[in-house]
């Protein structure tokens, strides 16, 4: 007898969460649909467009096209778990101070890759840069306001880490 539903365990944006998963439930799904994370976007549902990454341990994924079997045991951030309350992350107040954006469906994707770029290396060229989001696509802004937003979201970083530290 197959098996067409599983229970999953893992932690997203800080939070514990078991929850009963059909085996073909994507992450996206669960996020958005279960879990009313909504920053989570699903534009091409092929791992084309970046609109739907998150991260899981650290590591950018496609949350479209990731099972959701595959989180349990995992750590998973979303959009909604860089803020604290009011007070945006660095990283989002750079994309705003940039305008970095215009309808916003594929800012969360490019804000967490972005996070993860940063988090690899601190201090990226414009080539890195460029590299790291290819996988995003943004059909409004162009990408010259989302490069900018990440050399602000590095000079944020390195001052809020010179005030910290």
């Amino acid at each position: 007898m197959t098996t067409t539903t599983t229970t999953i365990t893992f932690n997203v944006n800080g939070r514990d969460v078991e929850i009963l998963v059909a085996i073909r439930t994507t992450v996206a799904e669960v996020l958005r649909d279960v879990l009313r994370l909504t920053g989570t976007k699903v534009s091409c549902e092929i791992q084309v467009c970046g609109a739907c990454t998150v991260l899981v341990d650290g590591h950018p994924v496609s949350a479209c096209s990731m099972l959701a079997c595959d989180l349990d045991g995992t750590s998973v951030t979303t959009i909604e778990g860089l803020s604290q309350g009011l007070d945006l992350h660095p990283i989002q107040e750079a994309f705003v101070e940039t305008n970095a954006f215009q309808c916003g469906y594929c800012t969360p994707g490019f804000i967490l890759m972005t996070l993860s770029l940063l988090q690899d290396d601190p201090r990226p060229s414009s080539e890195t840069i460029r590299e790291w989001l290819d996988g995003n696509i943004c059909r409004c802004t162009g990408y010259a306001p989302i490069e900018q937003a990440v050399f602000v979201a590095i000079r944020r970083l390195n001052e809020a880490e010179a005030a910290d530290g």
